[in-house]
């Protein structure tokens, strides 16, 4: 079978079973098992796979239709122009969780000391550290989640640091110059209606906030205020229809808090500033 064959069937596979753009997953997992870039697929549609090749590509493509996403297939996620390492121990970052970044970038500049909470693939700390050069701290509740970043980490050759605890319990008070989370924040009673790719596949830990969804910006906004030094800010990931309870969170030793929306006009992420001054 040829390349531009073995993307055909897959495709039409795909697209048979309701997979989301079946043409652009195709290539996605023929390239992995070939090892390529996409432009080889068009450049050479007539070379043929090898046996080793169409087993793995059979075994992508099978995995795929039972609702396992692409980048658990393939290990790989981009994230600001960079590729990180995804596995199902971690959340797969979103592009609209850039915004968290380019919010941080904007409010926090001169900033010395950056935390993301609930890291998972370290993602946004990474970013920051790279973008920044700050000293940068990320912190979660999953071993395995930060065995994943500290990789992440090494690869990216960020100067970032992991540290395994609930939230914020481990970081010192008046520490932190910025606070950065995409916390959890789906109720419990929404998990039967996600797409069947993140209730099945990514890790609940990381979704699921509790009966209400807002157990976790609760618990946020206070630490936020101990690890917070003066003049410091607080960014978070918004979920969707969560503004105005989250804003309600916020007391009188917060000032300036804004709400970004994203390209979408949907609130996205809320950006809070403590009192005084750095």
């Amino acid at each position: 079978m040829t390349l531009q064959e073995a993307l055909v069937q897959g495709t039409k596979l795909l697209e048979e079973a309701g997979i989301a753009v079946p043409r652009l997953t195709s290539e996605v997992l023929l390239c992995h098992a070939v090892r390529c870039e996409r432009p080889f697929l068009y450049a050479h549609p007539e070379q043929e796979l090898r046996e080793v090749e169409w087993i793995h590509y059979g075994r992508y493509l099978h995995e795929r239709l039972n609702g396992k996403p692409t980048q658990y297939i393939t290990g790989h996620q981009e994230f600001y122009g960079r590729e990180f390492r995804v596995t199902p121990d971690v959340l797969i970052p979103r592009q609209e969780t850039e915004l968290v970044v380019e919010t941080a970038l904007e409010v926090g500049g001169g900033a010395r000391r950056i935390l993301d909470v609930g890291s998972g693939s370290g993602a946004i700390a990474i970013t920051l550290q790279l973008e920044t050069h700050a000293m940068v701290c990320g912190t979660d509740i999953s071993f395995a989640a930060l065995a994943v970043a500290a990789e992440n980490a090494r690869k990216q050759g960020a100067r970032a640091e992991f540290v395994c605890c609930d939230l914020m319990a481990a970081i010192a008070n008046g520490s932190m110059d910025i606070v950065v989370s995409n916390p959890p924040y789906v109720p419990e009673a929404e998990r039967a209606s996600l797409q069947r790719e993140v209730r099945d596949h990514e890790p609940g830990l990381a979704l699921f906030a509790g009966p209400t969804g807002f157990e976790i910006y609760e618990h946020l906004v206070a630490e936020a205020e101990r690890v917070l030094c003066p003049g410091g800010w607080l960014v978070l990931e918004l979920g969707y229809k969560s503004r105005d309870r989250v804003l309600g969170m916020f007391g009188p030793h917060w000032l300036d808090v804004r709400v970004v929306p994203d390209l979408a006009g949907i609130p996205r992420v809320l950006a809070a500033q403590m009192e005084g001054e750095r």
